[in-house]
């Protein structure tokens, strides 16, 4: 059978959007930022007349820091996420019900992040922004030989990837936070992420459906990627604060975020695989220790 075209392929996509948008919305959690910041802890700096930000004030160890630097500029980063979803699923269009909901619910990571650290003083504010501000501007897969080759399956695969990078990675945080405000936070980040972590991976059910050789190669090269690609690693400027993280994702990491998707796509199930989409079968099965 010839592999569909992508508009072909995104039509296909587009029949499952109703039901799993639906699914997405009864399983939500909804929650406000500013519900989960301490705002009687602020003050003004320097500039409306308060005091600057100094050492002594920060309440994170240097690993605590380090990791929710990394959090924060990854959410910080939205913006690019968002581009490589519209790539092959315009917001304009029926799939703002992914699109649009998913950049909204994320968004707030990045809005209770920075108020609670800047409320709490707990980290560097003019480190954080200016930091932000070449994150962003750098961006995520934002040169085009970087996305030339992604095609709807790929962007798919490679955010339900990430997502359950977060989840783990967000977890692995809380564990070396002391402050119950923030490990609240970090709890809600971890719900939201997961949730987001299995939307993905049913339209990637729904992709098995379209053309499952291209779906179960497309999950294989995501998880390829987390090798290269741990969360921070495009950070610049970073090295001391990764070297602090650096067995935040490990092997064990690898292992369960292959099985999560592995369970969500029913993969053991697959039959008339062709030769390709059988050894990537094969590899994420053997990631994922089956």
């Amino acid at each position: 059978m010839n592999a569909l075209t992508e508009d072909d392929l995104i039509i296909a996509l587009e029949k499952a959007l109703p039901e799993i948008a639906e699914d997405h919305a009864a399983a939500a959690t909804p929650w406000n930022p500013h519900d989960w910041v301490p705002w009687d802890d602020g003050r003004n700096f320097a500039f409306l007349g308060g005091d600057d930000w100094d050492p002594s004030q920060a309440t994170l160890s240097d690993e605590a820091r380090a990791s929710t630097l990394a959090l924060l500029l990854t959410k910080d980063n939205l913006p690019s996420y968002h581009r490589v979803l519209a790539k092959h699923f315009p917001a304009f269009s029926d799939w703002r019900q992914l699109v649009g909901v998913w950049t909204a619910e994320d968004n707030r990571h990045a809005i209770v992040l920075r108020d609670y650290l800047v409320v709490r003083r707990a980290i560097d504010p003019v480190d954080a922004e200016e930091r932000r501000r070449e994150h962003v501007t750098k961006g995520y897969r934002q040169r085009p030989e970087l996305v030339r080759d992604l095609g709807p399956l790929d962007v798919l695969a490679l955010m339900a990837v990430h997502e359950y990078q977060c989840v783990h990675y967000v977890k692995r945080l809380a564990t070396a936070v002391t402050d119950d405000v923030y490990q609240t936070i970090l709890t809600k980040i971890a719900g939201d992420d997961e949730l987001q972590a299995r939307t993905f991976t049913n339209f990637l059910g729904a992709g098995l459906v379209a053309d499952q050789d291209a779906t179960v190669i497309a999950v294989d090269e995501a998880l390829a990627r987390l090798t290269t690609e741990p969360i921070g690693f495009d950070i610049d400027d970073f090295d001391a604060e990764r070297a602090l993280i650096a067995d935040y994702e490990s092997g064990e990491t690898h292992t369960a975020i292959a099985a999560a998707i592995a369970d969500g796509l029913k993969l053991e199930s697959l039959q008339e695989l062709g030769d390709d989409a059988q050894a990537a079968r094969q590899r994420i099965q053997a990631l994922a220790g089956r």
